[in-house]
């Protein structure tokens, strides 16, 4: 039992040493690109389609079949002695290689090779796309357990300044220049704060379980993250038309987009090479064994010697009529490079939709933290006056307590509000091609 026990700790210590650690977000991200299932099954598709690559450059290689064959005959059949018709029975081996190479084939094997090329970019790009999800994901559940991580501070922080006050009414209400219903009072506002801090530290625990599940970490137990030093530099905004023109040329959802559509013009040309005709070569090696009862054979080696014969030749296939099957294949490849041509058009105007959206959340998050700063220093003053006056009796618990929420509430909105305008800041950046983790 105990060696079990052992055993079973063992190999739970890397999992455990992994969720122990203190990450970066550079850590986060970079793990999880490393063991997203999403992103692996991505690169599985890509592995697919080198082989898919690999097989359209061989088709320009020549084949090369062996063949062994072996009958029997009963019966009536033609005599080899004097070509009469007699009762007997034979047997007949027969052994061959052959190749065939394909000379002109309308172009299809090269359009073909093309093709795959333009598809293996296009699974390229849409591996860079899954990276850039999951890198975006992290970054935001990141942030949100920085965000969350303030609040319990502050609540933290809430906390003391309740017990502090709590502790200078008791010592007033022992002294009688307190009435009990004040002790009662600053209690009742410690207990609020302590509520407040459970609730926030339950926060921080399901950001950090959102984040390992983003990590494929199996436990968020002891799982922490460094805080950088991190400020908003309130930079000018790049426009989102300026934006575009950077992102268009780099984004993965467009470029695969634009391979896709390529794709679909080798994907006609391809349907048009059936119209031509095709030629190819051909050769082989033949020989056999043939054996008839009551009659003596040659030896095995001399009939394969007799019989051995070589041929070569030139095949050209010329379509006539094949019930209109070509051109519907060229109708419907046409009719998948429109619909990719419209899938192209709608990936850009999204892209750009994303970096509108992006940037105007920028700006009213820039906003909206200056306007929280204001109010994080004004909540500040407004305390400090209202201590003042609670500690010198010319304010009552309830009003000392609203000022105190009040300051709570602004500090909290003006950490929302920071890393809100931090992140997205990187978002767009991101959308110029600048990494987050940079």
């Amino acid at each position: 039992m105990r060696k079990n026990i052992l055993l079973i700790a063992f190999l739970l210590l890397p999992a455990v040493s992994f969720a122990q650690k203190n990450w970066t977000l550079r850590e986060c991200v970079e793990y999880a690109i490393k063991h997203n299932l999403q992103i692996q099954k991505q690169e599985i598709a890509n592995e697919q389609r080198k082989v898919d690559l690999n097989t359209a450059k061989n088709q320009r290689l020549p084949n090369l079949n062996g063949s062994v064959s072996e009958s029997f005959s009963f019966g009536r059949a033609a005599s080899p002695v004097d070509n009469s018709y007699v009762n007997n029975n034979s047997t007949n081996s027969s052994f061959g290689i052959n190749t065939n190479i394909p000379i002109f084939t309308g172009f299809q094997i090269t359009n073909n090779i093309a093709l795959n090329k333009l598809n293996l970019k296009a699974a390229i790009e849409d591996l860079n796309k899954a990276k850039e999800d999951i890198s975006v994901s992290v970054t935001s559940a990141f942030l949100q357990v920085l965000f969350n991580e303030e609040l319990c501070k502050i609540a933290t922080e809430q906390i003391a300044l309740s017990k502090e006050q709590l502790a200078r009414i008791t010592r007033l209400e022992e002294v009688g220049k307190a009435a009990m219903a004040q002790v009662y009072e600053a209690k009742a506002a410690l207990a609020q704060d302590e509520l407040s801090s459970v609730q926030a530290e339950n926060n921080r625990k399901l950001a950090i379980l959102e984040l390992t599940q983003l990590l494929e970490l199996p436990s968020p137990e002891g799982f922490s993250v460094v805080s950088p030093e991190i400020e908003p530099d309130f930079a000018a905004l790049t426009a989102p038309e300026e934006i575009y023109s950077m992102a268009i040329a780099n984004k993965p959802a467009v470029l695969a987009a634009k391979y896709r559509l390529d794709g679909m013009d080798k994907s006609i040309k391809i349907a048009q090479g059936a119209y031509y005709p095709t030629l190819s070569f051909g050769a082989g090696l033949n020989t056999g064994y043939y054996t008839m009862s009551g009659i003596k054979s040659r030896s095995f080696g001399q009939q394969l010697n007799d019989n051995f014969n070589k041929y070569l030749g030139l095949s050209l296939s010329i379509p006539i009529f094949n019930r209109f099957d070509t051109r519907n294949k060229v109708r419907n490849a046409r009719l998948q490079y429109n619909s990719q041509s419209l899938q192209l058009e709608e990936s850009k105007k999204s892209l750009f939709k994303e970096i509108q959206q992006a940037y105007y959340n920028a700006v009213a998050a820039q906003a909206k933290f200056a306007s929280s700063k204001t109010a994080v220093e004004a909540n500040e003053e407004s305390f400090k006056l209202m201590r003042e006056k609670y500690e010198n009796g010319k304010a009552t618990s309830v009003e000392f307590s609203q000022v105190k929420m009040n300051l709570m509430k602004a500090s909290s909105e003006q950490i929302q509000a920071k890393y809100d305008y931090i992140f997205r800041t990187k978002i767009l950046e991101f959308y110029k091609g600048i990494s987050l983790i940079q």
